[in-house]
Formats: structure tokens, sequence, C-alpha cells
């Protein structure tokens, strides 16, 4: 059994049903990205591993760490161990980022020194991303995880709408939270991070990479092969695996 396993998980937002029975696991000290076109479920996974409100899981279940988390509420999840850095971080206005911060450090945490390598030192007594620019916010997300230390960081859109500058600087941080610096099997900490563009995957490693499409995950293998296929060509070839597989699943095309 995986740090993270997900067995047939189907999930709907409203009437609409958006992860269409997904299998997927993480093992310990893993990194996992995930690729796909927008409107493909990839943030839809990311809300239900979490637990995040709006998200109806109606088949399957999320077994993290031998335990069935399927049913658990948000806090519980992120007391376990699990960290999301948001694709659309808010702002929340009345509350400092160092209060946030000192509320869920987990242990005796250098917070200057994490602000620092982060470029967050002249933010800590703002209000949490209120005012903050792409970067800023995306900075402020990737500094609430290294001083919380999830075991499992989920990381949506990392990239998104930030420069080259701030993406050098998030994956500094990012290599050090998830211990790149060791051998594979002495890191204790995993992740997933879903991507469009792949841009990420130019200043970190990742182990595995997946594709889903449609609310489906149509295989996993090589990152860098898998970035490659994607740069070249988009997302056609993989949007032809899918209408494969609704015509295989929906029986289209059978001899009557």
């Amino acid at each position: 059994m995986g740090l993270l396993d997900i067995k047939g998980l189907k999930v709907s937002a409203g009437s609409h049903e958006i992860l269409k029975g997904i299998d997927f696991s993480i093992e310990e000290g893993r990194t996992t990205v995930v690729f796909g076109p927008n409107g493909s479920g990839k943030s839809t996974l990311m809300g239900a591993i979490l637990g995040l409100p709006g998200f109806n899981i109606t088949a399957g279940s999320i077994i993290f760490k031998g335990r069935d988390i399927t049913a658990l509420p948000v806090h519980e999840r992120s007391r376990m161990g699990i960290g999301l850095a948001f694709q659309y971080p808010p702002a929340v206005k009345g509350v400092r980022l160092s209060t946030l911060l000192d509320n869920i450090k987990n242990g005796d945490e250098d917070l200057h020194t994490y602000s620092e390598m982060l470029n967050m030192d002249q933010y800590l007594d703002r209000d949490i991303n209120l005012g903050f620019s792409g970067g800023e916010r995306k900075r402020s997300e990737i500094l609430q995880l290294m001083v919380q230390k999830p075991d499992l960081l989920l990381l949506d859109e990392p990239e998104s709408g930030v420069d080259i500058e701030n993406i050098s600087i998030i994956s500094r941080a990012l290599n050090l939270i998830l211990e790149k610096d060791k051998p594979l099997r002495k890191r204790k900490r995993s992740a997933i991070i879903i991507t469009h563009t792949g841009y990420i995957l130019d200043y970190m490693r990742a182990d595995t990479a997946c594709v889903i499409v449609g609310g489906y995950i149509l295989g996993c293998g090589s990152p860098s092969e898998i970035l490659a296929e994607i740069r070249e060509k988009g997302y056609s070839q993989c949007m032809e695996c899918y209408r494969d597989m609704v015509r295989r699943d929906t029986g289209a095309g059978q001899e009557t």
C-alpha cells in the first residue's frame, strides 16, 4: 500500500460528474505530476483528496497512510499530513500572514530563514495575500507549506500566473521541502503537482507523470517523455485516446 491510494473515485460538482472512476496511488518520497487540458478534472482531484467543499464523492475511496479518509473533514486530513497550495490563493483580510504561520507551523521552525528564502520577509506583518501580486501569493502559499511540513503536498498549477523568477524561487523551496537532495529511499515527503504547461518541470524533477482527460486517467509514465509529447503535439493525441475510451465504455460503434 502506498502513502495515498485512490480506488474507483467518482466525483461530482452539482449535477455534473467530473471524475469518472479514478485509480491512482503515490508512494512515500515520490513526486507525481498530473498533466491535462483545462477542465479535465485536475483541480477536482486535488479538492477531493483534501475534502474541500463543493466536491461530492459518489463512488470509490481515498486511503491515506492506510486509513480511509473519504468522509473525513478538511481539518482532520490536514492534521494527518496533507497540505494544499491553491492555484488562486484567497486573500484573508484582518489576519496577518505571520499569525497564520505561527498557528500552522510543525515544530520550532526558523520562520525568518524560510521567509527570506522566498523573499517574503516584508510581507509577514501584512494581511494574508491582501494586495499581493500573483507571484507573491504563490510564494506565500509555499511558505505556508514549508512551516506546515505536510507528508503529502498538493500543488495546484504552481507555475500558473507567475514569471520565470518566481517559478525559480518557488521551485528551490519545493525541492528543499521534498528533500530532492537525498536519495529516493531516504525521502519522506511526497507531492502531486498538477500542471497544464509543464513549466515547473524545467526547475524540479518528478518521478512519475499521469495524464487526465475528461475525468479519466489515460495512463502514466516518464515525466520527460510525456511532457515532450505534449509540447510537440499538444493534447490532441490525448483527446483521441479519451474519445476511444469513451467509445469503449459506452459501447459506441459496436455491431448490432
